[in-house]
C-alpha cells in the first residue's frame, strides 16, 4: 500500500540519536520498499544551521551503518528528496522552517499533506506543539510523537490536553515501536486464525504468561534521559503494557483500526491498579558512578510487575512483565504457561505446554510439547518447535519503525497507542509513580535482585 497524496515529513530532531539510529534509516527502507508516497520530501529540523548537503551526508551516514551494501544510485534517488531547516522552531521563531515547507508545496502541489515526526526528548514535545499551532500548521496534518508521550499520570494528561486543544485524535500517532513488530502482531493472527489456539487462550487453560524483555545493554549513551524515567516509566508502562493489553483483549469486532484500538483500550481499563506487593525496583550496581547521574539517584534501571487483568477471560491469571538493564542476556519473549493437563500422564516435565512470540529481530512462535521420548519405556520428553518468521515463504518482513511510518503516511492507526488507552495505563501504575518502592542493588550480569526472581513465583522467569 502506498499513498497518491504528495507528502513533506517534518523531523524534528533531525540530528539527533534517535533520528541518527532509527529514523532515518526507516525513511530510507520505506523506499527502498517501494513505500513512499509517489512524491515526498523529508525537511530535517533542528537549532544550528546545516545546509542540504550537509543533512544528506549526515542521514548517508545513519543508512550506511543499518544498510552494509547501500546502492549508489538508490541512495542518490532518496538523498535528492532531504532538506534541512535550520534555526530552531518555537512559537515565536519559525527558524527557516516556513521557507522550506512553503517551497516543498510548490513543488509538490496544494494538495500536499504534512506529517510531523517530533524524535525529540519528551521535555519539547508541549513547546513544539504549541508552536505548529501557533504558526496555523496543523491543518489537516498528522503528528507522530515518540514515546513516552508523558512521564505520569499528571503530564500525560496536560500534554493530552494540549494535544486534543488544537488537532483531533484522529490527526494523532504515538509511536510504540513493540506494537510495530510482526511477532507481536502475529500475537492476535495466531489466536484469531487458528482454533486450536483461540479455543485455550483464557484462564481455564493458561497458568501464567510472562512478558520479559531482560537487556544486557547499559545506559552510558542516553543516561540523562534514562535518569528522569527508569525502567518502569520507560518501557513497563508504554510498552509491555501495550503488549499485554494485544494478549489480553476480547476479540474485536474485526481487524480494522477502529475496532483494534478500541479493543486494546477496553481491557486496559481492566487492568488492577498496581500495589507495592506487585512491583520490584533494581538498580544495578555502578549506575550512580556514570556522570550524568546523581550519586543519591534512585532511578530503577530493572523492573518487575505482577499485573491482574479483571476480566472473566483473565481473572486469577498473572501477567508477569520484567524489563532491566546489564542483565545476563537481552530477550524479547511473551509466553503463555499452559496448565498441565489432569489424566492419566503423571509427572510432565519442566513446565508442561508453552507458546512463545520471540519479538527480537524478525520473530518467531515456539511451541513447547511434551512427547513420549522415543524408545522401549514410557517416558516423557520436552521438545520445542520454532517457527521463524522471516521463514515463511515470499515473506519480507519489516522493521518495526519501516512498519509504523508506512502505517502514518497511509493513516492506519490501528498499531498506535490511543489517549484512552494510555490514560488507563497512567491510572494502573499511578501509586507506583506517586510512591516508588526503593531499588535493591543488583550486580552487572546477573538475573537483578532475588525478589524479582521471588515474584514470578515457584517456577521462576523462563529466560532465567
Amino acid at each position: 500500500m502506498t499513498t497518491h497524496t504528495p507528502t513533506v515529513f517534518i523531523l524534528f530532531g533531525a540530528t539527533g540519536d534517535l533520528a541518527r539510529r532509527m529514523v532515518l534509516p526507516a525513511f530510507y527502507q520505506l523506499d527502498k520498499y517501494g513505500l513512499m508516497p509517489e512524491c515526498w520530501r523529508l525537511v530535517g529540523n533542528g537549532r544550528g544551521e546545516m545546509s542540504d548537503e550537509a543533512f544528506q551526508a549526515a542521514a548517508h551516514d545513519a543508512v550506511a551503518e543499518i544498510e552494509t551494501d547501500l546502492h549508489a544510485k538508490k541512495w542518490a534517488a532518496h538523498a535528492k528528496n532531504l532538506r534541512f531547516a535550520g534555526g530552531g522552531f518555537s512559537v515565536d521563531d519559525a527558524g527557516e522552517l516556513l521557507n522550506v515547507l512553503q517551497q516543498a508545496k510548490s513543488e509538490l502541489g496544494l494538495d500536499t499533506q504534512f506529517v510531523y515526526y517530533l524524535a525529540v526528548p519528551p521535555v519539547a514535545f508541549e513547546k513544539l506543539t504549541s508552536a505548529l499551532a501557533a504558526h496555523d500548521l496543523l491543518d489537516g496534518a498528522k503528528v507522530v510523537y515518540e514515546k513516552p508521550y508523558g512521564t505520569d499520570p499528571e503530564s500525560f494528561r496536560h500534554l493530552d490536553d494540549l494535544v486534543h486543544s488544537v488537532m483531533d485524535e484522529e490527526q494523532v500517532y504515538r509511536i510504540d515501536h513493540f506494537l510495530g513488530k510482526e511477532a507481536t502482531q502475529n500475537i492476535h493472527v495466531l489466536r484469531f486464525g487458528n482454533q486450536l489456539f483461540g479455543d485455550i487462550w483464557n484462564a481455564r487453560h493458561v497458568a501464567q504468561i510472562h512478558i520479559d524483555v531482560p537487556e544486557t545493554l547499559d545506559v552510558a549513551d542516553r543516561a540523562e534521559f534514562y535518569d528522569a524515567t527508569g525502567a518502569f516509566r520507560d518501557m513497563i508502562v508504554t510498552h509491555l503494557f501495550q503488549v499485554a493489553a494485544e494478549i489480553a483483549m476480547e476479540p474485536p469486532l474485526d481487524m480494522t483500526a477502529d475496532n483494534l484500538q478500541e479493543a486494546r483500550e477496553s481491557v486496559l481499563s481492566a487492568f488492577r491498579p498496581l500495589g507495592t506487593d506487585d512491583v520490584v525496583f533494581g538498580q544495578v550496581n555502578g549506575y550512580r558512578n556514570l556522570p550524568e547521574v546523581a550519586n543519591d539517584s534512585n532511578t530503577d534501571t530493572y523492573a518487575a510487575v505482577r499485573l491482574w487483568v479483571d476480566t472473566d477471560r483473565w481473572r486469577g491469571v498473572p501477567f508477569l512483565l520484567r524489563s532491566g538493564k546489564q542483565l545476563q542476556r537481552s530477550h524479547q519473549r511473551v509466553s503463555l504457561i499452559l496448565k498441565k493437563p489432569d489424566g492419566p500422564l503423571r509427572h510432565i516435565p519442566g513446565d508442561g505446554t508453552i507458546i512463545t512470540f520471540d519479538l527480537s529481530g524478525p520473530g518467531a512462535i515456539h511451541l513447547d510439547l511434551v512427547l513420549k521420548k522415543p524408545g522401549a519405556t514410557l517416558e516423557l520428553a520436552e521438545q520445542t518447535i520454532s517457527l521463524c518468521l522471516d521463514e515463511v515463504p515470499d515473506s519480507d518482513a519489516l522493521p518495526p519503525y519501516v512498519s509504523l511510518l508506512h502505517d502514518v503516511t497511509v493513516g492506519d492507526r490501528s498499531l498506535f497507542t490511543s489517549s484512552a488507552g494510555l490514560a488507563s495505563a497512567w491510572k494502573v501504575a499511578q501509586a507506583i509513580v506517586a510512591n516508588p518502592p526503593a531499588p535493591l542493588p543488583y550486580d552487572a550480569g546477573s538475573w537483578g535482585p532475588a525478589a524479582g526472581t521471588e515474584l514470578a513465583g515457584h517456577s521462576g522467569w523462563l529466560c532465567d
